[in-house]
């Protein structure tokens, strides 16, 4: 089972994540990106603002994506898999393109590997001011509150485009 807590910053896919794993000690748990040594470097070069085009960030996402599916999610695929993010993310989080483009290429980096299960976790234009307001922003949340409403809409349509299951 392969099951994935998607939301834009700060809907508290965190804090959720903690939860599941104090009561679920035998489950797998990874995030995405960064779920990877690769990844994990890959991550932080689009945080701190080292990638300086989208196309440059949607690539690089790409890489770490297809590394996670090899590295933790097909090894793992008789357990309990539980990701905070996966392909919904990426395919959201580069808008600069269509979203049926952006499924297609984010299928071809987890070799059709899919999500058995999705928890999405949305924020009112009030809650995601506050808790935007209430801390430090990096360069993905710096980029506004509409910015990231729209990214929320894109994570809903790929979800429903894609057919998966969803809470």
């Amino acid at each position: 089972m392969y099951i994935v807590i998607e939301g834009i910053d700060t809907a508290g896919k965190s804090t959720q994540l903690n939860i599941l794993e104090q009561n679920n000690p035998n489950a797998v748990f990874t995030k995405e990106p960064g779920g990877t040594d690769i990844g994990t470097e890959l991550r932080a070069m689009v945080l701190n603002g080292r990638a300086k085009s989208k196309i440059a960030e949607m690539l690089i996402f790409l890489a770490d994506r297809a590394e996670h599916i090899e590295e933790v999610i097909l090894p793992n695929k008789h357990k309990m898999v539980i990701s905070d993010r996966s392909l919904i993310s990426g395919i959201a989080y580069a808008s600069t393109l269509p979203l049926e483009q952006m499924i297609e290429l984010n299928l071809l980096a987890t070799s059709n590997t899919l999500p058995t299960h999705v928890v999405l976790l949305e924020l009112t234009e009030d809650e995601l001011t506050k808790r935007l307001n209430a801390k430090e922003n990096d360069s993905i949340e710096s980029r506004g509150i509409d910015y990231l409403l729209n990214i929320q809409d894109r994570l809903k349509q790929a979800i429903v485009k894609m057919d998966l299951n969803y809470i």
